[in-house]
């Protein structure tokens, strides 16, 4: 008898990432989508389009789980706000129904994204455990007592909002100083920038002046080739993401944080600065590893088709 399928849907806050998974967790076909600037209609005939394109390479689907940067009313199946989507009070679950006919199960992104590294990734085995997704701004997971746990009204895991500084910049969600705005991969670009200005003859400064912004991922590259400038820019980043997870140690005293998202392409020039904010702020001796995600930008995808094999099983 074949594998059980399932089609995953990780939607982030510009992309989505989708494809075919069975029950042993191999995926079988892919889709990505952007979405930059879409409002709420394009946003959701996109996910529609591209769910329709991976079931029509595999038709034995039996659901589709959807992880979604939102915080999500699990019980209704409702998208109750979303910093960076327009899905502020949206049915999801029973919309996605509707349209496509098939069963929908929906979570927070993150909290897909922390079950299948806690299952079968780099938190496995581990009894509580946080995850950071590092993208355009910080999503976050967590899980207790070996449980995914989504607080009283589903909010819980919101890490990207620690404040970390009152005085800081402005971010998205209208706070100041939250993580998300000083350590997503969106942070790592405006660092490269900011040291662009410093510095107009730079590689940075150049490639400013060329194209009118700087990238995270430029910079992330740059580091990569040895540029002191974005070395730094990076650094700084870790650094700040390392007193978000300060406080995230010393509250919940979880035996790991993995940190997800496009960001942790940076490896060790982002997360060895962090570790070395950790050890020298923490609370008592060492004891939260700090490692990339598993799964690297699938996480989310393959988090989310296990939300639709749970409940298909």
């Amino acid at each position: 008898m074949p594998p059980k399928r399932v089609i995953g849907i990780d939607a982030g806050g510009t992309k989505l990432l989708g494809g075919v998974v069975d029950e042993h967790l191999v995926v079988h076909h892919r889709v990505h989508r952007r979405w930059r600037g879409a409002d709420r209609a394009e946003t959701l005939r996109i996910v529609v389009d591209a769910v329709e394109e991976i079931r029509a390479a595999a038709p034995d689907a039996l659901g589709v789980g959807f992880g979604i940067p939102s915080l999500v009313d699990s019980q209704r199946g409702t998208s109750v706000a979303s910093v960076h989507l327009p899905l502020d009070d949206v049915p999801f679950r029973d919309l996605m129904a509707e349209r496509l006919g098939l069963p929908v199960w929906l979570d927070n992104d993150v909290n897909a994204a922390v079950l299948a590294e806690h299952r079968h990734g780099a938190a496995r085995g581990t009894s509580h455990a946080v995850m950071f997704a590092l993208g355009t701004g910080i999503g976050g997971g967590l899980v207790l007592d070996g449980r995914l746990y989504r607080g009283a009204t589903g909010a819980a895991g919101e890490l990207g909002h620690t404040v970390v500084d009152i005085h800081g910049p402005r971010c998205p969600c209208g706070g100041c100083g939250c993580l998300e705005v000083l350590a997503s991969g969106t942070a790592i670009g405006i660092a490269g920038t900011e040291a662009a200005r410093a510095a107009p003859r730079s590689v940075l400064g150049q490639r400013l002046e060329a194209d009118g912004a700087v990238g995270g991922s430029f910079v992330t590259e740059l580091a990569h080739a040895g540029d002191e400038l974005a070395l730094e820019a990076v650094a700084e980043v870790g650094r700040r993401l390392g007193a978000g997870l300060v406080s995230i140690l010393n509250i919940l005293d979880p035996e790991v944080a993995v940190i997800g998202g496009g960001a942790v392409a940076a490896g060790d020039l982002l997360l060895g600065p962090a570790r070395e904010v950790l050890v020298a702020q923490g609370l008592g001796p060492p004891r939260m590893r700090v490692v990339p995600a598993h799964f690297g930008d699938e996480s989310g995808m393959l988090g989310a088709a296990l939300l639709a094999l749970d409940g298909s099983a």
